[in-house]
């Protein structure tokens, strides 16, 4: 997904936090040096109000100023600026993988998010990247955060906090950004208009929101097939007649529209109530990955000498369509001794996308590959709907005892199914190996459908005592229960009409049924001592988890390995995985010195994590599934710090120092290749003292802003920012032919010039152009270059195109206008 800082938003991001550090400076021509201050950020997270420098926790936020002044569009670009947190762009089709800390074990590449950190918007649980339009701010928790907001947080927490209606005021703003990306053939843009109107003055009011984004891709797919099963994917590459007639070419197959939305309608008929209902609707079409085939195809495939730096070699184009949709109901009631509060929210995932799947059955060596224009595609259904509701009660009374107390629901129906389709291929095996079966003609040669349930129930609370004056301690708790009863089939349409001569429309769903279910406790414990009014240190030991569930593929047969043809599932002990959970131990140092104009907080935290879920695959049809380790750690420091130097000159900057590593040997963690403890298996099994794969072990960011009065009564703000990484592992312990990805350094630059109603931006992302890899697919065993080849001798090796990288995007320049009015 392109932001217009990506890939790394760091001028823009190092402008904004700065700015939003010395707002005083820069929009008060009026106020002296003197005055200047690091602003303080209030934040929620704790369910309480509080600034950031109060709030005993690892917590960074950035302001609505940050975001709309600094055109931070969505978690990509806040990610670059909080120590701690990782995320990946893959591009608009697969959602970012999100890390903190390093918690993760999956293998780079799509669908590789850990799962590890749970989104909210508002109080409502949910999971989406969003386009961070008409937000407050944006909240993350570093660490596990089961006590308050439950299953899911093993790593932290990310809050999206959309602004508030404005009973009083009608407003609007307006909003436009046009812009260029280097690789690209056409421009890019954007445009959002934003609305808030009282309708009974003081009572009732409504806000909506509107936003189309629009990025026009930078990456070609040039060796798509014309007609599938017809046209020869591998033509012969010297005929230039015989690849033209075959493939066609597509420019920035990459590319992205995003149309999101909101409308919410607030009504606070008195001081005791206060209610909001809200519609938030996202709808993202996007074209294709990110992935070149750069220096990814074997040397015996012609497309290695010609492949360019921004192009993919995939068969076929791969769009996704994506929509979210969420209806909530937020209500709080003072009740004087405490506040009530309900969070009710009904959201909806769809999605329908298409993909290369040529090489996966290649891979298989079933002699696909025999059928000279054998070709396959992937067409993939998703549904979910979750309702959650979250009841809580936050004590309000004057003294040394506070507390906070409640209940939480949460269920999730989800639904999916997959075909893949092999055109023509049914006719080469009747009419040219002499199959003695049924022709196929909606050519289904694989069809898999699952259906699950998961239903949470929680209860929670917080206590927190004040000792002294300056002295605090918290125990928290959370009492949990869930099910998960999940449904699945597969079938091999294609195979039984072709080989067992099955109706030639017959599709056979043999469903399978499992269940899994399971209760616990998360606890916490947090003491924080104000050791000056300047400095407050703190201590938190505090419990994450995450459900565990059942595995969407059908049961194998008991006879599973007297079979020879081909099959697709799972073994009883692929069927169900376990929670896991973490617990994490801090201690944390918040400063702030010369009248704050300085700031510098410190963490320094370890991470124990037990029964780690993983990415694995079943033996039978390598189809994915989760499976759980033994266990994994996480130790490290994280740094940040802010400053106003003079009259002119803010500054940030970030630094986090992640060691994550498996305490425990994970065997099969990539599949059964070998007896356990073979030279073979060992490479593909997980050891202890492996390093985890995703996050850099460095990671560091700096940014300046230059401020100064223009013509009389503008503002010229000018960003610079750079942030850098050292290398990434795309597995774990580099198994599996695992790669480590070199580390970089990107930088931005922008300006704008404002006044009180309207700014104009000239930015520039990626000032220098960098190339560089961001994470993988699959890997080089797919060319023939794994360690272990020569044993496992993988098939069609020439062919294979499912090896590739996420790149960076090129250097975008763009324009941007923002107009604001009130009445």
């Amino acid at each position: 997904m392109h932001s217009k800082s990506a890939p790394f938003h760091i001028s823009a991001v190092a402008g904004a936090v700065l700015a939003a550090c010395s707002i005083p400076s820069v929009y008060a021509q009026t106020v002296t040096v003197d005055e200047k201050q690091i602003e303080k950020v209030e934040v929620t997270a704790t369910r309480r109000s509080g600034t950031l420098q109060e709030v005993p926790i690892n917590i960074s936020a950035l302001t609505s100023d940050v975001l709309d002044q600094q055109n931070i569009e969505d978690l990509d670009g806040v990610a670059r600026w909080v120590p701690g947190l990782t995320v990946t762009d893959q591009g608009g089709r697969n959602d970012s993988p999100i890390i903190v800390r390093g918690l993760n074990t999956n293998s780079s590449g799509p669908g590789s998010n850990g799962g590890t950190v749970a989104t909210y918007f508002g109080d409502i649980p949910l999971f989406l990247n969003m386009r961070l339009v008409d937000v407050d701010r944006v909240e993350v928790l570093i660490g596990p955060q089961g006590t308050l907001y439950g299953a899911g947080t093993l790593g932290g927490a990310i809050r999206y906090l959309p602004k508030k209606v404005d009973l009083e005021f009608m407003s609007g703003e307006v909003t436009g950004d046009v812009f260029s990306i280097s690789e690209s053939d056409s421009l890019g843009g954007e445009s959002s208009i934003v609305f808030n109107a009282p309708i009974i003055d003081g009572e009732l009011a409504v806000r909506a929101s509107l936003n189309y984004f629009n990025n026009p891709g930078f990456l070609d797919y040039n060796y798509v097939v014309k007609e599938g099963g017809v046209s020869l994917p591998d033509p012969d590459w010297s005929n230039e007649e015989e690849v033209n007639s075959n493939l066609r070419r597509v420019e920035d197959a990459n590319g992205e529209d995003t149309l999101t939305g909101r409308i919410a309608v607030r009504w606070a008929p008195n001081d005791w109530f206060d209610s909001t209902l809200t519609y938030f609707y996202q709808k993202q079409d996007v074209e294709g990955r990110s992935i070149t085939h750069y220096d990814a195809l074997s040397d015996e495939n012609p497309l290695s000498d010609v492949i360019g730096k921004y192009e993919s070699a995939y068969r076929y184009e791969e769009p996704r369509e994506k929509e979210d949709e969420l209806l909530s109901l937020e209500v709080s009631a003072d009740l004087g001794f405490a506040e009530l509060v309900s969070a009710t929210g009904l959201s909806n995932f769809d999605a329908n996308g298409q993909r290369d799947q040529t090489d996966l059955l290649i891979r298989l060596d079933y002699s696909y590959e025999e059928f000279p224009a054998f070709s396959a595609y992937t067409e993939e259904v998703e549904e979910r709907e979750v309702f959650t509701q979250e009841l809580r009660l936050v004590s309000q009374t004057s003294g040394p005892l506070s507390w906070i107390i409640g209940g939480f629901y949460y269920d999730l129906d989800s639904e999916g199914s997959s075909k893949e389709f092999t055109p023509n291929f049914d006719a080469y095996a009747i009419d040219v190996w002499g199959v003695d079966g049924n022709y196929r003609p909606d050519a289904l040669e694989y069809f898999s459908v699952d259906e699950s349930e998961v239903t949470e129930k929680a209860l929670f609370g917080e206590l927190t005592y004040e000792l002294t004056s300056d002295w605090d301690v918290t125990l928290g708790l959370r009492a949990y229960q869930y099910d998960v009863h999940s449904r699945s089939a597969v079938d091999l349409p294609l195979y039984n009409s072709v080989f067992e001569s099955r109706a030639s429309d017959s599709i056979v769903l043999d469903y399978g049924e499992t269940e899994a279910d399971d209760s616990g406790t998360l606890f916490k414990f947090n003491t924080s001592y104000q050791f000056t009014n300047s400095t407050m240190g703190y201590l938190t030991i505090s419990e994450g988890f995450r459900i565990g569930g059942a595995n969407s593929v059908g049961a194998c047969p008991d006879n599973v390995d007297d079979l020879n043809n081909q099959i697709v599932c799972a073994t009883p002990e692929e069927q169900l995985f376990e929670a896991d959970t973490t617990t994490n131990y801090e201690l944390g140092v918040k400063t702030s010195f010369f009248r704050n104009k300085l700031q510098l907080n410190t963490a320094l935290f370890y991470v124990d994590w037990q029964d780690p879920q993983v990415s694995g695959a079943t033996i039978n049809g390598q189809q994915p599934i989760i499976v759980n380790a033994e266990g994994a750690e996480s130790k490290g420091a994280e740094f940040s710090v802010r400053g106003i130097i003079g009259d002119n000159i803010t500054t940030y900057a970030t630094y986090a120092y992640t060691q994550a590593e498996l305490t425990a040997d994970a065997p099969f963690l990539f599949g059964v290749f070998d007896e356990q403890r073979t030279e073979l298996q060992d490479f593909y099994d997980g050891k202890d003292g492996d390093r985890l794969p995703g996050t850099a072990e460095h990671q560091f960011s700096f940014g300046i802003t230059y401020s100064q009065e223009v013509f009389d009564d503008k503002m010229l703000n000018v960003n610079y920012g750079i942030t850098a990484q050292s290398d990434v592992y795309t597995t774990v312990g580099l198994r599996q032919d695992g790669e480590a990805l070199p580390g970089y350094a990107v930088s931005n630059l922008n300006a704008t010039i404002s006044d009180e109603d309207w700014s104009v931006t000239l930015y520039i992302d990626n000032l220098f152009d960098k190339y560089a890899f961001t994470s993988t697919r699959r890997n080089v065993g797919d060319i023939g270059l794994g360690q272990f080849n020569e044993t496992l001798e993988p098939n069609g090796i020439e062919l294979q195109r499912n090896y590739g990288h996420y790149v960076l995007t090129p250097r975008t320049v763009g324009l941007m206008f923002k107009y604001q009015f009130g009445m």
